[in-house]
């Protein structure tokens, strides 16, 4: 399982939206993500990305398939930082209100649960089984940077969490007013808490919009699910 928490108008649907598109459609899949609801959340759907004809299995080796690796160099190619890539469109979003819990299959099926900015006081209430963290920050908002940084101590502080993998993800680096990732970086004395964190961190600029680093984030999701098995 894989939590996606940050505060409300972050981008945290976005960017499930954006993986549970490209997915399907790079890997040849056919038709939409089909799924169930959540009946833990309020309004959430579980939406399932289906194996396209070409397969998403590892080869003879261990080592990713050829269908596998192409995916991933589309979705570079797509998710250039000059913003030419050809993801489309973003699609329409909503805040989050409750838990919406979305499958991915990148080499292995993927949970993604994804809690809304407002249940930050009950977020703990979903940290079992937790293998990895995505806290997202907005990265063109420094009025909320204080309070996504105490956010970030209580979750760093969890003991559920202790063992999780956590990607922290900057984004909306699309937009002119955007803070750089050292700027964050030393309001946050993220180095600091990095350094007193039990939890492997690793931390990421993206556009959830453009594309921008999807594919770093795809990627880290395998690696890390790969490891936790």
């Amino acid at each position: 399982m894989c939590l996606l928490l940050g505060a409300t108008g972050v981008g945290k649907s976005l960017l499930v939206k954006r993986l549970q598109t490209i997915l399907p459609r790079r890997a040849g899949g056919g038709g939409g993500p089909e799924g169930r609801g959540d009946p833990r959340g309020a309004g959430g759907e579980r939406v399932g990305v289906r194996r396209g004809p070409s397969g998403w299995g590892r080869g003879p080796a261990g080592e990713p398939s050829l269908a596998h690796s192409t995916v991933l160099d589309c979705l570079a190619q797509l998710s250039s930082r000059d913003g030419k890539g050809d993801l489309g469109d973003p699609p329409p979003t909503r805040p989050t209100v409750g838990t919406n819990l979305t499958d991915i299959v990148a080499q292995k099926k993927i949970t993604i649960r994804e809690l809304g900015g407002c249940m930050g006081p009950i977020w703990s209430s979903y940290y079992g089984n937790c293998h990895s963290l995505l806290f997202m920050v907005d990265a063109s908002n420094p009025t909320q940077l204080s309070a996504s940084c105490v956010q970030l101590l209580g979750l760093l502080s969890a003991e559920e969490l202790a063992n999780a993998s956590v990607l922290i993800l900057f984004n909306k680096i699309d937009l002119p007013c955007y803070m750089t990732i050292e700027e964050m970086k030393s309001l946050i004395r993220l180095p600091d808490l990095i350094a007193c964190a039990k939890q492997n961190i690793t931390t990421l600029e993206i556009s959830a919009w453009k594309g921008t680093g999807l594919s770093d984030v795809l990627r880290w999701l395998q690696d890390t699910h790969r490891t936790n098995g």
